[in-house]
């Protein structure tokens, strides 16, 4: 970044542009730079790294944020992220961040999260982007630690910063300041949803069906982010959109001689 130049910041989330959690994300970055807010107009939570193709997508300015440019998009986080770099900004921006999620994106649930979605396809950009999270489902959710622990973040990366091919996972626990214990850098655990449907039926008698189910924790490793947000910390886990097995290669490269 050069001397003098004020960071250009492009903030996302997947809970709609109206949704506390992005206001409190808001205000925890503009000390550090020119933002730019493009959300989208209705919640898209577990939409993952979903793009829109066969719809057209819509901006339309928001007055929500005072002096911030910020834009409601019809599209997915991930349109929202594409839309303000080649079309609003022209530019890749300094940074990217999306979020504060309501609700948390620890383990697997990255893989169908909008909020981390949106993150990675900055890291896919080469953009530093930062993913942030509140485990707290209420709907009079308190973001105010959150915003405390997003603003340790940015500082922490504007004096350090990190590899732009990676983004960062930020899981907040439930609490005020004073009892979230600290930071702690893990691993992803190993959970999984142990989904379930429930079969209903209508006013009308037709069927359809309602996804439940239940959290499946069967990771016992003490260095992931479940674990820290059990035991009260900020998990951070650095996050990749390289998903190959690396370790599996030589054990399958027989394959490619087989008749």
């Amino acid at each position: 970044m050069e001397l003098g130049h004020k960071p250009q910041i492009l903030i996302t989330n997947d809970d709609g542009i109206s949704a506390h959690g992005i206001a409190a994300l808001i205000a925890a970055a503009k000390p550090f730079g020119n933002l730019l807010v493009v959300a989208p107009d209705k919640p898209q939570s577990g939409m993952g790294h979903a793009i829109t193709i066969h719809d057209p997508i819509r901006l339309s300015k928001s007055t929500l944020y005072s002096d911030i440019e910020a834009y409601a998009c019809s599209g997915t986080p991930v349109d929202c992220i594409k839309l303000g770099m080649f079309e609003l900004l022209k530019r890749k921006p300094d940074l990217i961040l999306s979020g504060i999620n309501h609700g948390e994106n620890s383990s697997t649930n990255v893989l169908y999260s909008g909020t981390m979605s949106a993150a990675i396809e900055g890291a896919m950009e080469g953009v530093p982007s930062i993913g942030f999270s509140l485990a707290d489902y209420a709907s009079d959710a308190d973001f105010s630690a959150a915003q405390y622990y997003v603003s340790r973040v940015l500082k922490a990366f504007f004096e350090k910063g990190f590899e732009p091919s990676i983004c960062l996972n930020v899981n907040i626990p439930k609490g005020t300041k004073s009892q979230i214990k600290g930071i702690k850098i893990c691993k992803q655990a190993h959970a999984y949803w142990a989904d379930r449907f429930e079969k209903r039926q209508d006013q009308f008698g037709r069927s359809y069906y309602w996804l439940t189910g239940e959290f499946a924790d069967l990771d016992q490793r003490k260095d992931t982010d479940l674990h820290a947000l059990k035991e009260g910390y900020v998990s951070i886990v650095p996050t990749q959109y390289d998903l190959t097995a690396y370790d599996q290669i030589d054990k399958l490269i027989s394959w490619e001689n087989e008749k």
